[in-house]
Parts: structure tokens; C-alpha cells; sequence
């Protein structure tokens, strides 16, 4: 009998930390009392129309446990939209839930390095170009048969890249991701924001309701770990741009992805529209003799911070020595002396 209190007890307070928190505009906030499982290695089915969106898998938290929702392309809500994809962070002693959300400009998504362009700062794989969106195939995987708005860039990548050796999920806590968010990553989470759309929503529903997704029947190697069918699209109407401006090394391009260096400002007036950007549209289908990568998140990526300028240390001026010749000795003449009657 005791052995069998006891032992309810236990488990009362390991449930405690798994009901949810309180409500915010994205939805409902999640805790749970440990760390979600390691997030598994595979390859992105290729973007089989252009102006998908890549959302990538992660570990969400539903009756049984933990469970695996497949990453899969989504269309743009809007022209300009990008996807911030959700995290787990750690906050008082447990594990929260923030979900995605779609925005001008990807923000902070706690540093998880989820490969295929979400590399743990912004999103490097790929950016809106006019009123398409091209494809940075140095770590995006395409159908080059219908998509040839495509460009390869692989700074961007080393130079905003995570390490993420154990393909950690969460943020924060023990063995936690430690990146704390950037002035741009800030700026970007203050924006007005649209939800996922509701044929994301119907994704998240079927991934919970498969078994075979929870982590206590795959031990964290899902079988459909991303889906090769992308979703239905639904339009909205664009969110207005808010209107502070970050200026100076803030680490992202006019158009909202992690790489050149540059200001941030969408400060526009009057109706909503996307942010104004610098470049024209191209079209670089990329070379038939060039190597196709293996599209795998990356084992061990790199991070290469850019280096900050110092100043330049200059020598105290020496004081100046002027030599100018000694001067003449003065000989005054002395008055005769007048004999003595």
C-alpha cells in the first residue's frame, strides 16, 4: 500500500509541469517539465512549384508525449511572407513551446539550428526577388525542371550557421541552444504577425493524431519525417509594415534574410505593401556539370561571427622640438672714467 502511494505520487508530480500555460495571440503556450528529443537527420523532398515555403519538422508536445510534425512546403500567405519557424526555450524551470508565425521578416526561433536554411539565425534559404522567390539551392533542394528562379550562396550559410552538432531542439537550460536574440531578431518579433494557416493547423491535428509520430513508439526516428506533397494553399491580405528601423551592421538584407550587411527599415505609409528592396529580379539556373548537394541538415556546421572592427591604434604625437640658436652675448660699453684734478 505504501509502495503504491508512493508511487502515485511520483507521477502527480510529473504531470504537474506538462498543463498548459497561459494564452497569447499565436495561440496556447505549452511546459513541459523535460527537454524535447534530439531532432532527426534527413533529407527535404525537392520544392516542386515555386513559391513554396519550406516548414521545417519539428517536436511538438500532445497527449502521449512528444510527437514528430513533419516538415512540409507551404505556400505563401502573401507576396513577401516569410516563415518563423516554432522552438522550445527554456524559462523558469521548464520547457515553453512558442509557435511559428508568419511576418515580413523571420525572427527569433531561439538560435535550433533545423537546417535547409533555418541555420539558427534568419532564414538563408532564399529571398523575394520582385514578386517571386529564388531559391538558394546551397541548402535548398528544388525540382530544377519547373523552379529556375534559383542563385547559390554559401557565405550567407557558413556566416549565420549554428553549431548544432547533437541537433539540439530546444533553447536555453542544460545543454540548451545559447544564442540570445539580435537587435534584427528583436525588431522582427515586435511586427504584426499572421498565425499558421489553418491547413497548417489540419498538418499539426493529423501529425497528432498518428501514433506512430510520438517519440515513445519511433524513439525519435519518425517514419515520415517530411512530407513530398506540399500543402493547400490559403491568401491573406498582407499585414502592414511596422515602422521603427533598425540601421548599421544589423546582419540582414533588405529583404528580410540573414546575409549582407545593411539597414533594416519598412517604415512605408499609406497602404500595406513589401518592404522596398534593392535588387532586380534574375532568373541563374544553376550550371548541368555542377555537383547537386545531398540536402541533408548539416552534421557540423559552422559559425563564423564577422569580425568586429577595432580601432586603430596610433602612437602619441611626439612634442615638436624647435632648435633655434642660443643667443649673442650683449657687451655694453662702460663710460670712460674723467682724469682727477
Amino acid at each position: 500500500m505504501r509502495l503504491f502511494r508512493s508511487t502515485r505520487w511520483l507521477l502527480l508530480a510529473l504531470l504537474l509541469p506538462l498543463i498548459p500555460v497561459s494564452k497569447a495571440n499565436a495561440g496556447v503556450f505549452v511546459s513541459v517539465g523535460f527537454a524535447p528529443p534530439v531532432l532527426p537527420v534527413y533529407v527535404q523532398p525537392p520544392c516542386p512549384q515555386p513559391g513554396l515555403m519550406w516548414s521545417p519538422g519539428y517536436w511538438a508536445y500532445g497527449d502521449d508525449g512528444y510527437y514528430w510534425v513533419p516538415g512540409a512546403w507551404v505556400p505563401a500567405p502573401y507576396e513577401g511572407a516569410l516563415w518563423t519557424p516554432p522552438y522550445w526555450g527554456w524559462s523558469e524551470g521548464v520547457y515553453v513551446f512558442h509557435p511559428g508565425y508568419w511576418g515580413w521578416h523571420v525572427g527569433y526561433y531561439g538560435g535550433v539550428n533545423y537546417g535547409f536554411g533555418y541555420m539558427g539565425i534568419g532564414f538563408v534559404g532564399g529571398e523575394w526577388r520582385g514578386h517571386d522567390f529564388a531559391y538558394n539551392t546551397a541548402v535548398i533542394n528544388v525540382n530544377r525542371t519547373v523552379i529556375h528562379n534559383t542563385y547559390i550562396n554559401n557565405t550567407v550559410v557558413v556566416n549565420n550557421t549554428i553549431v548544432n552538432n547533437n541537433h539540439v531542439a530546444y533553447a536555453g537550460g542544460p545543454g540548451g541552444i545559447n544564442h540570445q536574440p539580435t537587435a534584427f531578431e528583436r525588431q522582427a518579433m515586435g511586427e504584426k504577425h499572421l498565425p499558421p494557416t489553418q491547413f497548417q493547423e489540419q498538418h499539426v491535428n493529423t501529425a497528432r493524431g498518428d501514433h506512430s509520430n510520438y517519440f515513445n513508439a519511433n524513439h525519435g526516428h519518425p517514419q515520415n519525417v517530411a512530407f513530398n506533397r506540399p500543402l493547400q494553399a490559403e491568401r491573406h491580405e498582407a499585414p502592414t509594415p511596422a515602422a521603427p528601423a533598425i540601421h548599421g551592421n544589423a546582419g540582414v538584407n533588405a529583404s528580410g534574410n540573414v546575409g549582407a550587411r545593411g539597414s533594416f527599415n519598412n517604415g512605408s505609409q499609406g497602404q500595406p505593401q513589401r518592404p522596398q528592396q534593392s535588387y532586380q529580379p534574375q532568373h541563374n539556373p544553376a550550371p548541368a556539370n555542377q555537383p547537386r548537394p545531398s540536402y541533408q541538415q548539416p552534421s557540423q556546421p559552422h559559425y563564423q561571427p564577422q569580425p568586429q572592427q577595432r580601432p586603430e591604434s596610433r602612437p602619441a604625437p611626439q612634442p615638436r622640438q624647435e632648435s633655434r640658436p642660443a643667443p649673442e652675448p650683449r657687451h655694453e660699453s662702460k663710460p670712460e672714467k674723467e682724469p682727477r684734478h
